[in-house]
């Protein structure tokens, strides 16, 4: 992965960080790589992440997903980093798989789905860590209903991703249900690389003994220098510009098959960092079709925001026919790429013109490799800045509390605090 952060100092961006800074920065960042080394040594809770690379197993993925391999959709059910990870590896690369992921319970939405897809050739992946979240065990039970009322033996189209107890185990057991090991001490955002994530792309026909290769890349690259390191580079360049006033991070990839990326790293890096009222707020955007909406506000707003552009360096092509329509000649001989990377160029050129920090991220091309290299990348620039900003990485409170509330409502042993009411209608 390459990391350019010139346009985010300060001699190009208001507000910028100076050069003598990032130096500064450079012995806090060396101090992190040693604290988290000795996290990923001892696979201590969250840093046990990082050793994903080598601590994954290609092979039982691709047993656990080998009996499901004439199946022409998946049903990956599953929420928040249960799903996203997968996502983004399925809708990067592409495939021949009809890939649906369940991830909300929005009654509509999911009957939808259910009544669009062929059960029969549906194979549902189930997955949660602690086995029992509880959105993702109720869209369970529906896909399930909705399978046996239409015929279709569910135990012999589902695989699970769990944890060595809870219900979904406990459920795993019950019937023989092919089922993965999560990874131990990875938090659910984290676990993109594991079973969690990987099964999908092993379905779409991925390879993904080649995207574990990328993420040993990665691996491979973490040093104690932000000068040596990609993603230590881009984790210390956004805290250090969210300091200073760049509080919004806009995630803004530029080619469509990366709008699920922005996604995922909108949840790394909101749940990660957004503890004891510091962390940055992740936007989502994607190139070039927001430069026509969300750019006018980066641009010309309040300077509270970090634009992270991201990009392929090498893509297919198609070639943008000639025409007679007057004031086009411009796009003669020229291609859909050569637009795209223009649009690249100019937002990026734009931003600096106005003094607003960017930083660009620029992989190779969008393959299994490639895509592996950069969600470690992300993973580890995520860890470090937690580490900046001297925050509990690894937990999530505030959606606990909402879970622990939510489950109290349904159970009717809770209810929440009076809140103040101003309703129109």
């Amino acid at each position: 992965m390459h990391v350019d952060v010139g346009n985010a100092l300060a001699v190009e961006a208001s507000p910028g960080v100076p050069e003598d800074a990032l130096e500064r920065l450079d012995d806090r960042v060396r101090d992190a790589h040693e604290h988290i080394v000795a996290g990923m040594t001892r696979e201590e809770f969250g840093y046990a992440a990082l050793n994903l690379p080598k601590t994954a197993d290609p092979a039982a993925i691709e047993r656990a997903v080998e009996p499901f391999a004439d199946s022409e959709v998946l049903l990956n059910v599953g929420i928040g980093g249960s799903a996203l990870g997968a996502a983004t590896l399925v809708d990067a690369l592409g495939g021949d798989l009809d890939a649906h992921f369940l991830d909300n319970v929005d009654p509509e939405h999911v009957t939808a789905l259910l009544e669009d897809i062929d059960l029969s050739q549906t194979v549902v992946h189930v997955v949660s860590r602690s086995g029992t979240t509880a959105e993702t065990l109720a869209n369970f039970l529906v896909v399930r209903d909705a399978m046996e009322q239409a015929g279709v033996d569910w135990t012999e189209r589902t695989f699970v991703t769990t944890g060595p107890e809870g219900n979904l185990r406990d459920l795993a057991d019950e019937h023989d249900l092919p089922a993965l090991d999560a990874p131990e001490g990875v938090p659910g955002r984290f676990s993109a690389l594991s079973t969690v994530g990987l099964p999908a792309a092993a379905l779409a026909g991925h390879d993904v003994e080649a995207i574990l290769a990328g993420a040993r890349e990665g691996r491979a690259a973490l040093t104690g220098s932000l000068f040596d390191c990609p993603a230590y580079a881009y984790g210390a360049t956004a805290y250090a510009l969210d300091v200073r006033g760049a509080g919004i991070n806009a995630m803004m990839p530029y080619a469509e098959s990366l709008e699920t990326f922005a996604e995922w790293f909108a949840q790394l890096w909101a749940e990660s960092l957004g503890k004891d009222g510091l962390g940055q707020t992740p936007a989502r955007a994607l190139g070039a079709t927001d430069q026509h909406s969300q750019l006018q506000l980066y641009r010309a707003g309040p300077r509270d925001k970090l634009v992270t552009l991201v990009r392929a360096r090498e893509r297919e092509d198609r070639g943008i026919p000639d025409t007679e329509l007057e004031g086009l000649d411009y796009l003669a001989g020229g291609s859909l790429g050569d637009l795209l990377d223009a649009e690249f160029e100019a937002t990026e050129a734009s931003l600096a013109e106005s003094g607003v920090p960017s930083v660009r991220v620029e992989i190779p091309r969008i393959d299994e490799r490639s895509l592996g290299r950069l969600l470690y990348d992300f993973e580890a620039a995520c860890v470090l800045a937690g580490e900046l900003y001297g925050v509990e990485t690894f937990t999530q409170p505030a959606v606990e509390w909402g879970k622990d509330a939510a489950r109290g409502l349904l159970s009717g042993e809770r209810g929440l605090p009076e809140k103040t009411e101003l309703v129109v209608e």
